[in-house]
């Protein structure tokens, strides 16, 4: 992100966080960010910013980064050094992986590193700037108020909302994948497809992470295919979604054929 942006973000993010202020004990509820890195050395620093500014003292970060060439990883030891808790641990944290093998088992290694270490929740979050810093408040308030094992930060539920830099072919792809999944596995989430998610701990102790197949993309719909077969509640909250300034998208040929797949052999393994 440029200067100006992460000024206009964390602006925003400030705006929206004091309409969704939570009560003192629950900003103080162990949430851990799962963050996956993989070159992305030119938004990390703006995005460690913008969560550490949060109104939110129970929040930690963990960095997942699979040795980035650009010395994403590097930058993120770094920035661990400038934010501690009130009693001087740190709440930035890294976890560096030796060899780049899909963000579905970054995801994986971060949420149980999270878990192992006492956190209540666990949020995804990409680090380009896509998701909203400001809904988090909003996604755990929903979490402790309804006992929902996952909040979808959702692109397709009424308030939701697309980047105007998506063009209209990348849009109608992006809701084709959606329908195309829900239709097989037949369920009703509207954005199952996407990154967004605050889980409770609960609810990935009984999906198992070990277990768990995709290497891609498809991890954001096996995972909630999951979270639904254990009976876990799922609720939707709108966001809008941004898109990347800097750096470029890791989905390639294979990520796409996965996530075309994964669907069918989910429904196949569960004997539907």
């Amino acid at each position: 992100m440029t200067a100006e942006q992460q000024t206009s973000r964390a602006a925003d993010a400030a705006a929206d966080a004091a309409s969704t202020r939570l009560p003192d004990a629950w900003a103080r509820t162990p949430l851990t960010v799962v963050m996956p890195t993989y070159n992305e050395a030119g938004n990390l620093p703006g995005m460690v910013e913008l969560l550490m500014g949060l109104d939110q003292p129970g929040l930690r970060l963990l960095v997942v980064d699979d040795s980035s060439p650009d010395g994403t990883g590097r930058i993120a030891d770094e920035l661990t050094e400038g934010f501690l808790t009130e009693d001087g641990k740190p709440r930035m944290s890294v976890l560096h992986r030796t060899a780049k093998d899909g963000l579905g088992r970054a995801y994986a290694a971060g949420m149980t590193r999270a878990v192992e270490e006492g956190a209540a929740y666990v949020l995804q979050m990409d680090a380009d700037g896509s998701h909203p810093a400001a809904k988090i408040a909003e996604l755990l308030g929903v979490a402790r108020s309804t006992g929902a094992g996952l909040v979808v930060g959702s692109r397709y539920v009424p308030g939701g909302s697309l980047s105007d830099a998506w063009g209209a072919h990348r849009k109608l792809l992006s809701r084709w994948a959606n329908a195309y999944a829900s239709t097989i596995l037949g369920t009703r989430v509207r954005d199952i497809t996407g990154g967004f998610n605050l889980w409770s701990a609960d609810a990935l102790k009984a999906i198992d992470l070990a277990s768990i197949g995709s290497a891609g993309y498809s991890f954001q719909v096996e995972m909630k295919y999951l979270a639904l077969r254990r009976g876990f509640q799922v609720v939707e909250v709108p966001i809008h979604f941004e898109d990347r300034t800097i750096g470029e998208s890791k989905m390639n040929l294979a990520v796409q054929l996965e996530s075309i797949a994964m669907p069918w052999m989910l429904r196949a393994r569960s004997g539907e």
